[in-house]
C-alpha cells in the first residue's frame, strides 16, 4: 500500500551527481575574505516542487455517513418503522450493529429499523452535519458514545437537544457531560448529571473525577439492574433499562445489540405498546481478561491461559522454546466483541511466526492498570512474565480518552518493568486518507493516542491497522505490523541477552560538518559523557575492549585517521561500504536516487566506496552520524522543502542495524538529524525517511532536560526512549574589567554623596560607563554637564540597575558531564532562582517577596522602581538579592562536604528542619536588615527548596541508561526548565511534553498579558504615540511547554480572544473579548511556527488561525481592528474572500524545519542576505487553514509576503536562562527583522523586541539591548569563556558558535554594534596565551573562529584596523598549514 504514497518532497531535476562537496563550496562564497585560492563555484541546481492537491472538504476524512445507512427493503408489509441515528468516536460498532439490523429486518417480526451512524469526526464537514440534523427531525432513537471531543460534543449537543423532548429514547454512553445530560429514557433522564443529590447521581459526580469512573461504573453495570429489578416504581425501571442498555452496548456483539434494539423499542416506542417483543439478557463477557483468537475462550487466571498455550497442538517449534521471548499485548474489548478484531490476529499471528509468545490482555472499561498487574506480573515472585508490552489500544493505560491517572499508570508499569510501546489503530481516517496525508496521523488522535501516551512512558507511536471506509472494519496494515513486531521483539531480547554480548552504537552529531564539531550536542561534554559511561557500563559487565584510559585519547582516536596522508577523510574509517554492499543492505537506496543521483556520491565517500566514521571498542561503536549534506549547497536550502538523506546517512544506519548488528543505539546528546528527516510529522508510513532509516534498531537518546519538544520529536519520529539530562548548573554572570569598576564607583558615590565629591564620581561613573559602551543602553549626559542631585541620582541609578542586571543574569557555567551531579556552590544560584518565583498553587511564597514585605514594600514595585533607575530601589533591590544569595548559600553549607559536594541530603536536612534549632536561613537573615521576615512562610519555601535540592543532585542518568539497555521500563518525566518547574528534576527520566490540548493554561494568559502590554507601551514610546498595527513572531515549541503556552497566549491577546476551557479542562474554543474590555485597537499577527511547534500543537494552530478569522469578520472600525483592516485590503488585491485573505499561521512545509538560515549561515554558504531572505519566504510560507485541516501546510507566499509587508515590529520570546539569543542559531534562523524593512513599501526597519520571562520581574528590550546583554554576560565575559575552556575541545567550540550567531543576528536584523565583534577579537585573537590556547586545544574550530572575524568584516558588520585583519588573515594561513601539517 505505501508504494502509493506521493513522496511530498522536493525532487530534483536532473539526477547529475556533479554536486560539490560543502567544503569546496564554501571556499566559493568565502573567497572574498580568505587568504587561500577558491575553488570553482558550485552549479546552480533548482527543485521543482510536489504540491498536495486539496481532497474533497479539506477535512480529515471524507467518508460519508451514507455507507452507514439501513433502509428496509419494501416488504416490511406496514410494519411500524423505527428510526435509530448513532453517533460513535471510532467505527467498530459499524458492522457489529450494520449486522443486527439486517438481522432484525430479515425477520419482519413486529417492526422493522431503519438505521443510520455517524463518525463524530465527520460532524465537521457542515453537509454531513446538515444531514446529521435532517436526519434527527424523524428519529425515534439516537445513541451516542465516547464523545470526547468538546467542539464536536456541542454540534452533537444542539442537533439533538431541538429533537430530544420528541424523540422516544435518547441514550448516551460515556462522553463529555454535556452530551450524556441528554440520556432521556421514559421517566429516567440524566439532564441534572453532577448536580442531582440522588445516590445515582452522586456516582456519576464523585467518581468522574478520576479514571477508576469506567471500572466503578462497570461494577455499577454489573449490580443494579438485580437490585432495581426489586423497586417497583418506573422511574426504578427505567433505570434498570438504562443501565441493560449500557450492557447490551458494551457487550456490543450482533447478538446484545439485536436485543438491545428489541428491548427499546419494546419499552419505548409508542406505535409498538402492547406488543410483547421478547428479548434476551445482555451476554456478558469478561470485563477483563485474557484472548486469544485461537484460544477456546477468554481466560481471567493467566496460569490457565499459559497451561493452555503451552499445550497448543498448532504451535510451531520457535514457540515451544523456554528461552522466546513473551509480548504482553493490551486489547480493547470493544473490538473483540463486536467481532472487529482481524487487526489484532494479525499482529498476534505476525508475532507467533517470529518465535515471540504472547499474552494478550483486555479490558471493558479504560482502566488497563489493574488487568495488566494481574495478568502480566508473577504474583507469587512479582516478577513479570514478559519481556515487552505492546498497546494495541492507542489510549493512555488509565482513563482511554477521558480523565487519565497517569501516576496510577506509572506504578502498574513500574511493577511490570519492561519497555512499554504503544501502537496505533488509525481512528479518525482511513488507510488511503492517511497514506496520502503528509501530517499523517490526525491532529485529535495525536493529542489522545500519542500525548496522553507519552505521559505513561509510552513510545513509538506506529501505526498498526487501517480502516475500511465501507464497512469500518479494521484490517492489519502488514508492513507496519512487521516493524511493529520485530521493534517490540528486539526490545524483548534487550531483556534476555547477556551483558557481555550485547552490542551498542553510540552515535555522535557534528554540526556544522567540520572535523573541529564532532560530538556536538547542547550543554553537553560529549567525550568526556561518552567516557563516563563507557566506563560505568565496563564495569558492569559490557566488553568495551581497549577504551583509552582518558576522553582526550578517545577524542584522538574517533577524530584521527592514523593512516591519513595528506588531505585524505580526517575522521577514523570504521568501515568502507562498497556500492553493491548498500544496495543490497538499503531497501530504499533507489529512493534517494532522486535528490543524490547515484551511489556513492561524494558525501561520506572516497569516490569507490560509502564510509562509516568511527571507532570500534569490543561490542561498543562510536560512530559519527552524516550530516544533512546540503548545508554547504545554497541553491539547496532555498527549497521550500527539505531532501532526502543522502546515501552516506543511509549506509551508516544500514552498518549499524546489519553489519555492526547493535542490539541498541545510543544516540548521544541534543540532537542529531535523523529524526528531522522528511515523511509525515507523525505516525509514519515505511515510505517516511526517519522510519527507514532507524531500522529495527531500538533506540535510546540522551536529551537535554530542557528542551522537551525537540525530544518529542525524537519520540515520535525516531522511536526513541529519550532520557534527559542536566543542563550545565547555572552561576550569575558577575562583573569583569570596567565593569567591576563601575560598581565600585557607584559604592563610593553611594558613601560619598552628599559629600563635594559627589559630581565628581558621577562624572568618573559617565565616562566609564561610556568606555563600557552602556551609552547605547542608557541615556547618559554629556561629561561635564551640571546635574542637580536629582538628575546625579538617577544617571547612577540607571547605570547601577543596567550593571545589576548584568551581574545577575544565569549563564550556565561550562558543559555537563553524564554522572557528574552539580557541587553545592553550583546549586546555590539555581536554587536562588527557584526561589524567587510565587508558587500560588502551592502555597509558596518568593524570598525576595518574603523580604521586600519586611521592610512594608511590595516586590513588584521594588522591580519597577528599579527598573526606572530610582536609586534608593536599585540599592533595596541589591540589598534583597544579596539576602536572598546569602540566606540559601548558609542552607546549602549545611548539606555540603569537604569537597563541596553535597552528600547525604535527607539526613543532613532531618537536623535542619528538626525542632528547638534556629534555621541556618534565620540566623543569616538576623544579621541583615530582614530580620523579622516571616519564619512560617520562609519555612515552608526552604522545605520546598529542601526538596529540589535533593533532586538537584540525584544522579539517575547513567542508572536510567542501564534500565533503558536491560529492557527495563525508564521512569517518564516532564522535560522544561526547572526552575520553573522543579518536577523536571531529577534527570534520568524518559521526557515527554504534556498534554497538547491543555494550554494555554489561566496562569499562562495572566502572564501573556502583562508582557503585550509591556511590548504595546515599549512600542508606543519608539513610535511617536501609535499603536503597531502587526507584530511578526514566532512560536517555539518546547517555549510553549516550558510556560504552558505563554506565547501561544500573547498572540490571542494581541487580537483580542481568549481561550475557553471545556469540563475536562481541555482547550478546544475560544471566545472574543470586546474592545471596551480589550482597551485598545486589535492588533494584527503574522505568526511563524517553527516546525517543531506545528509538529506538536497542530490543535493550537487550529485554535489561532479560528481566532484570527473571527476577529477578521467583526464588523469593527478598521482603526480599532487592524487584522479586518489589513485582510480586506489583501482580500480586494488578491481577488480571494476575507477568510483566505486573513491567513496568519505560517510554517514550513510538513516533514520540513527550520528556514535555513542558521544552516547557511554556520557553512558560510550565502551570497548577500537578499539570498537568506529568500530562504526564509521559501521555507516559510506554508499556511496552516482551520476550514482545511485535513490538507496541513499549504504553500500561500503571496498572502505571508502581503502580511509581513505590514509589521511594525518583531517580536521573539526568551524564556529560560540557559538559552538566550546566541546560544542557539534557531532564534536569528527566524528573524524576519531585514526581510520585513525589504518587503514595506516605505523601506522602514521594524523595532525588533525581545521579552525576557527568565526571572521574576519580566522585561521587554529591544532586540539590539538583548544582544549587548548577551554578549557582555557570555561572549566576553571572563566567567563563561574560562568555564568553557574547562571543558576542553568542546569548549573552543562553544566559543566559535557564539561569534558565528552573532554574525547571524547581523544578517538577519542588522543589530549587532561594532564593539561586540571588536571586544571579542581583543578577548580571542589580540590575547597571545589565549589565542595559543584555542588552537592548540581545537584547531579546526579555532580556523572557523578565525575565517567568522573576517568574514563578519568581509560582509560589512565588523569594521576594524588593518592591522587587525591582516593579523587575521595571517592566522588563517598559519592554521591551515598547522592542520595539514597535522595530517599528513
Amino acid at each position: 500500500m505505501s508504494s502509493l504514497l506521493s513522496t511530498p518532497f522536493t525532487v530534483r531535476n536532473s539526477t547529475r551527481t556533479d554536486h560539490l562537496s560543502s567544503a569546496s563550496q564554501k571556499h566559493a562564497f568565502l573567497h572574498s575574505f580568505l587568504p587561500r585560492r577558491p575553488s570553482h563555484a558550485a552549479a546552480s541546481r533548482c527543485g521543482s516542487r510536489i504540491r498536495c492537491a486539496i481532497a474533497g472538504n479539506g477535512l480529515f476524512t471524507q467518508t460519508k455517513p451514507e455507507v452507514r445507512r439501513i433502509i428496509p427493503d419494501g416488504n416490511d408489509r406496514g410494519l411500524p418503522r423505527v428510526k435509530v441515528v448513532y453517533v460513535v468516536l471510532e467505527a467498530q460498532y459499524q458492522s457489529s450493529l450494520s449486522a443486527a439490523v439486517r438481522t432484525l429486518n430479515a425477520e419482519r417480526r413486529h417492526v422493522s429499523f431503519e438505521v443510520v451512524g455517524y463518525l463524530v469526526e465527520e460532524l465537521r464537514d457542515a453537509s454531513t452535519y446538515e444531514a446529521f440534523c435532517k436526519d434527527l427531525e424523524d428519529a425515534n432513537v439516537f445513541i451516542g458514545s465516547l464523545i470526547f471531543v468538546e467542539e464536536l460534543a456541542l454540534k452533537v449537543k444542539d442537533a439533538v437537544e431541538k429533537e430530544r423532548d420528541r424523540m422516544d429514547a435518547v441514550l448516551v454512553f460515556p462522553s463529555m457531560p454535556e452530551v450524556m445530560r441528554l440520556n432521556k429514557l421514559g421517566s429516567f433522564s440524566m439532564s441534572q448529571l453532577g448536580q442531582s443529590k440522588s445516590p445515582f447521581f452522586q456516582l456519576f459526580k464523585r467518581k468522574k473525577q478520576s479514571a477508576g469512573f469506567a471500572e466503578s461504573m462497570l461494577k455499577l453495570v454489573r449490580t443494579l439492574p438485580k437490585v432495581l429489578k426489586y423497586l417497583p416504581s418506573d422511574k426504578a425501571q427505567d433505570a434498570r433499562l438504562y443501565i441493560l442498555s449500557l450492557q447490551f452496548w458494551l457487550g456490543g456483539s450482533p447478538e446484545n445489540l439485536q436485543n438491545f434494539l428489541k428491548m427499546i423499542s419494546g419499552s419505548y416506542i409508542p406505535a409498538l405498546k402492547g406488543t410483547k417483543i421478547d428479548y434476551d439478557d445482555p451476554v456478558l463477557f469478561l470485563d477483563s481478561g485474557i484472548w486469544h483468537p485461537l484460544a477456546p475462550c477468554m481466560y481471567d487466571d493467566v496460569k490457565e491461559y499459559l497451561n493452555w498455550y503451552g499445550t497448543r497442538r498448532d504451535a510451531h517449534e520457535k514457540l515451544k522454546d523456554p528461552n522466546a521471548p513473551i509480548i504482553g499485548l493490551v486489547l480493547q474489548r470493544s473490538h473483540i466483541v463486536t467481532g472487529d478484531d482481524g487487526h489484532y490476529v494479525a499482529v498476534i499471528m505476525e508475532l507467533e511466526a517470529r518465535g515471540a509468545k504472547v499474552i494478550p490482555i483486555f479490558a471493558g472499561g479504560l482502566d488497563f492498570s489493574g488487568p495488566a498487574e494481574r495478568y502480566l506480573v508473577d504474583p507469587i515472585t512479582g516478577k513479570p512474565f514478559i519481556h515487552a508490552v505492546v498497546s494495541l489500544t492507542g489510549f493512555a493505560l488509565v482513563g482511554g480518552p477521558a480523565r487519565q491517572d497517569h501516576p496510577r499508570a506509572i506504578e502498574a508499569l513500574s511493577k511490570i518493568d519492561v519497555p512499554y510501546i504503544v501502537a496505533l489503530p488509525l481512528v479518525f481516517q482511513t488507510t488511503e486518507e492517511w497514506l496520502n496525508s503528509t501530517l499523517g496521523l490526525h491532529p485529535i488522535q495525536v493529542a489522545l493516542q500519542v500525548a496522553l501516551p507519552e505521559l505513561d512512558g509510552g513510545m513509538e507511536p506506529i501505526v498498526f491497522s487501517g480502516r475500511d471506509p465501507r464497512t469500518g472494519k479494521s484490517h492489519a496494515l502488514h508492513k507496519r505490523i512487521d516493524q511493529l513486531c520485530t521493534r517490540a521483539i528486539r526490545w524483548a531480547e534487550l531483556k534476555k541477552k547477556s551483558k557481555e554480548e550485547k552490542r551498542v552504537a553510540i552515535t555522535v552529531f557534528s554540526f556544522p560538518p567540520d572535523k573541529g564539531n564532532v560530538g556536538t550536542a547542547a550543554y553537553l561534554n560529549v567525550f568526556s559523557s561518552i567516557f563516563s559511561v563507557l566506563s560505568d557500563l565496563k564495569k558492569s559487565g559490557y566488553n568495551v575492549e581497549g577504551l583509552p584510559d582518558t576522553p582526550e585519547a578517545l577524542i584522538e582516536d574517533v577524530i584521527h585517521d592514523k593512516e591519513a596522508k595528506f588531505s585524505s577523510p580526517n575522521l577514523n574509517i570504521a568501515y568502507k561500504m562498497n556500492v553493491r554492499e548498500y544496495q543490497s543492505l538499503t531497501p530504499y537506496a533507489s529512493m534517494l536516487e532522486e535528490s543524490w543521483g547515484k551511489p556513492p556520491g561524494n558525501l561520506n565517500s572516497d569516490g569507490e566506496n560509502l564510509l562509516v566514521y568511527g571507532k570500534q571498542y569490543g561490542n561498543v561503536f562510536i560512530g559519527v552520524q552524516p550530516t544533512f549534506g546540503y548545508e554547504g549547497d545554497p541553491m539547496r536550502l532555498l527549497f521550500s522543502k527539505s531532501a532526502s538523506p543522502h546515501h552516506g546517512f543511509a549506509a551508516y544506519y544500514s552498518f549499524v542495524e546489519k553489519i555492526f548488528k547493535a542490539d541498541a543505539v545510543l544516540h548521544f546528546g541534543t540532537h542529531g538529524s535523523l529524526e528531522f528527516m522528511p515523511g509525515k510529522q507523525v505516525g509514519m508510513s515505511d515510505a517516511c525517511y526517519p522510519d527507514s532509516l532507524i531500522g529495527n534498531i531500538p533506540n535510546i537518546y540522551y536529551y537535554a532536560a530542557n528542551n522537551p519538544s525537540e525530544a518529542t520529536i525524537a519520540k515520535r519520529r525516531s522511536y526513541a526512549n529519550t532520557i534527559s539530562y542536566l543542563t550545565p548548573p547555572a552561576e550569575n554572570a558577575g562583573l569583569y574589567k570596567g565593569l567591576k569598576q563601575l560598581s565600585e564607583l557607584i559604592a563610593s558615590y553611594q558613601s560619598l554623596k552628599d559629600t563635594g565629591r559627589g559630581p565628581q564620581i558621577v562624572s568618573s561613573i559617565i565616562s566609564t560607563a561610556k568606555q563600557c559602551n552602556l551609552d547605547k543602553d542608557v541615556s547618559l549626559p554629556e561629561e561635564g554637564e551640571e546635574l542637580s542631585a536629582n538628575d546625579r541620582d538617577l544617571v547612577v541609578g540607571k547605570v547601577y540597575s543596567k550593571i545589576m542586571e548584568i551581574e545577575s543574569r544565569l549563564l550556565p557555567c561550562g558543559l555537563h558531564v553524564i554522572g557528574e551531579p552539580p557541587s553545592s556552590v553550583e546549586a546555590v544560584a539555581t536554587l536562588v532562582n527557584i526561589a524567587a518565583l510565587d508558587r500560588p498553587e502551592e502555597g509558596i511564597y518568593s524570598l525576595p517577596g518574603i523580604l521586600a514585605e519586611t521592610v512594608g514594600r511590595n516586590i513588584e514595585d521594588v522591580y519597577r522602581g528599579s527598573d526606572k533607575g530610582i536609586l534608593a530601589d536599585v540599592q533595596l533591590l541589591r540589598e534583597i538579592t544579596d539576602a536572598s544569595r546569602g540566606a540559601i548559600s548558609t542552607f546549602v553549607d549545611r548539606t555540603t562536604n569537604k569537597k563541596g559536594q553535597v552528600v547525604d541530603v535527607a539526613e543532613k536536612l532531618t537536623s535542619m528542619f528538626g525542632f528547638g534549632l534556629m534555621e541556618p536561613w534565620v540566623q543569616y537573615l538576623s544579621k541583615t536588615k530582614f530580620l523579622r521576615a516571616d519564619r512560617e512562610k520562609l519555612r515552608t519555601l526552604f522545605e520546598f527548596l529542601a526538596e529540589c535540592l535533593r533532586l538537584i543532585v540525584a544522579d539517575n542518568e547513567l542508572a536510567s541508561l542501564k534500565l533503558a539497555l536491560d529492557g527495563s521500563y525508564v521512569e517518564p518525566g516532564p522535560g522544561g526548565d526547572p526552575i520553573r518547574n522543579p518536577k523536571v528534576l531529577p534527570t534520568g527520566k524518559n521526557i515527554h511534553a504534556l498534554d497538547p490540548q491543555s494550554i494555554p493554561t489561566a496562569a499562562a494568559m495572566q502572564s501573556a498579558k502583562v508582557v503585550v502590554d509591556r511590548l504595546l507601551e515599549r512600542q508606543k514610546i519608539d513610535n511617536g504615540g501609535k499603536y503597531p498595527e502587526t507584530v511578526a513572531l514566532v512560536l517555539w515549541g518546547t517555549d510553549n511547554i516550558k510556560t504552558y503556552g505563554e506565547s501561544l497566549a500573547q498572540v490571542l491577546w494581541m487580537i483580542g480572544v481568549r481561550p475557553v476551557a471545556d469540563t475536562l479542562g481541555r482547550v478546544n474554543r475560544i471566545e472574543t473579548v470586546s474592545l471596551e474590555e480589550l482597551g485598545r485597537p486589535r492588533i494584527d499577527v503574522v505568526v511563524n511556527c517553527s516546525g517543531v511547534f506545528r509538529d506538536l500543537f497542530i490543535n493550537q494552530m487550529n485554535l489561532l488561525d479560528r481566532g484570527v478569522k473571527m476577529v477578521a469578520e467583526l464588523d469593527e472600525p478598521e482603526e480599532q481592528n487592524y487584522i479586518r483592516k489589513h485582510a480586506m485590503q489583501q482580500a480586494a488585491e488578491l481577488d480571494v474572500p476575507i477568510r483566505e485573505a486573513a491567513t496568519r499561521i505560517f510554517s514550513n512545509a510538513s516533514g520540513s524545519y527550520s528556514s535555513n538560515v542558521n544552516l547557511a549561515v554556520e557553512n558560510s554558504s550565502w551570497n548577500d542576505e537578499k539570498q537568506l531572505q529568500d530562504m526564509y519566504l521559501s521555507r516559510k510560507s506554508f499556511a496552516f487553514d482551520c476550514d482545511a485541516p485535513g490538507v496541513g501546510m499549504t504553500e500561500k507566499r503571496k498572502v505571508f509576503e502581503m502580511a509581513l509587508s505590514t509589521a511594525d515590529a518583531t517580536f521573539q520570546n526568551l524564556d529560560s536562562s540557559e538559552i538566550s539569543l546566541t546560544d542557539v542559531s534557531h532564534y536569528f534562523d527566524s528573524d524576519p527583522t531585514n526581510l520585513v524593512q525589504s518587503l514595506r513599501t516605505d523601506g522602514k526597519k521594524p523595532s525588533a523586541y525581545v521579552a525576557d520571562t527568565t526571572t521574576a520581574n519580566a522585561q521587554v528590550r529591544t532586540l539590539a539591548e538583548t544582544v549587548r546583554l548577551d554578549a557582555r554576560t557570555k561572549l566576553l565575559n571572563p566567567k563563561w569563556y574560562e568555564g568553557m575552556m574547562k571543558s576542553g575541545y568542546e569548549g573552543v567550540r562553544e566559543i566559535e558558535k557564539r561569534l558565528t550567531n552573532t554574525v547571524g543576528w547581523s544578517a538577519t536584523s542588522g543589530q549587532v554594534d561594532n564593539w561586540v565583534y571588536e571586544e571579542a577579537n581583543t578577548t580571542f585573537i589580540e590575547d597571545e596565551e589565549m589565542r595559543k590556547k584555542l588552537l592548540e586545544t581545537n584547531p579546526n574550530s579555532f580556523r572557523k573562529l578565525v575565517q567568522t572575524f573576517l568574514e563578519a568584516n568581509g560582509r560589512g558588520y565588523w569594521e576594524t584596523s588593518e592591522e587587525n585583519l591582516d593579523r587575521l588573515r595571517q592566522l588563517y594561513s598559519e592554521v591551515e598549514d598547522k592542520i595539514e601539517g597535522i595530517e599528513r
